[in-house]
């Protein structure tokens, strides 16, 4: 079981953090690979002018993302514009000025938009009714660079840890294959490789480990 703690965590500006989440009864989140597609395309669309992604995987009834939480600046100029762009569509609504908002309500609220808006799709073309995601959903400051590394690598063997493939290494649905090609991306790839001192080091660490700590067995 994830510690209570991991529900209650306050995200902060230039903070990372290692969200995840399941599903309710851990049924399927992903039923094909157009699941998947849309899965990130949603991500894209309601968080990336929030929050700058460094690792991430998919998986049958969950999911795992390490972030890092844009500036205070950023994340308010960004609400801004897209409050500008979405005026007559939230026309009418009670609105708290954005300078105004508590920088923790503003991402979570967009955090529960790209549930709300995946949810809305699964459920449709799956004929589902209900709840998908666990709620809250679970979050943890790495605020370590030890925990960076070691989050890094839980997140990219996920898929062995559970048995889905027989080397993590050939997943699809993780950062891993799209760090090692180092091809344009919304990934913060260059920084990520700095924590292990390049792309040797990373891929020497992701071949060395053979045992994470105990207080990453979240229970995923």
């Amino acid at each position: 079981m994830a510690p209570t703690s991991h529900y209650f965590t306050r995200f902060e500006p230039g903070k990372f953090y290692h969200v995840y989440n399941r599903t309710v009864d851990k049924s399927r989140l992903f039923a094909n690979r157009g699941n998947y597609e849309y899965f990130i395309r949603k991500f894209d669309e309601y968080l990336s002018d929030y929050l700058e992604i460094f690792a991430y995987c998919l998986l049958g009834n969950h999911f795992h993302f390490l972030i890092k939480i844009k500036s205070g600046k950023t994340i308010r100029d960004n609400l801004k514009k897209f409050e500008e762009l979405n005026k007559e569509r939230i026309k009418g609504k009670q609105k708290i000025l954005v300078d105004n908002r508590d920088l923790h309500d503003i991402v979570s609220e967009r955090w529960k938009k790209f549930f709300q808006s995946y949810a809305m799709a699964f459920n449709k073309q799956q004929t589902r009714i209900g709840t998908l995601f666990q709620r809250p959903f679970k979050r943890v400051e790495v605020d370590t660079d030890n925990y960076f590394r070691n989050i890094v690598y839980y997140i990219h063997a996920n898929p062995q840890n559970h048995g889905i493939v027989d080397n993590f290494r050939t997943y699809e649905w993780s950062s891993y294959l799209k760090i090692i090609s180092k091809k344009p991306s919304k990934l913060q790839i260059e920084e990520l490789l700095f924590w292990f001192g390049g792309l040797n080091g990373f891929l020497d660490y992701h071949n060395s480990v053979s045992e994470l700590p105990s207080h990453l067995d979240l229970d995923d």
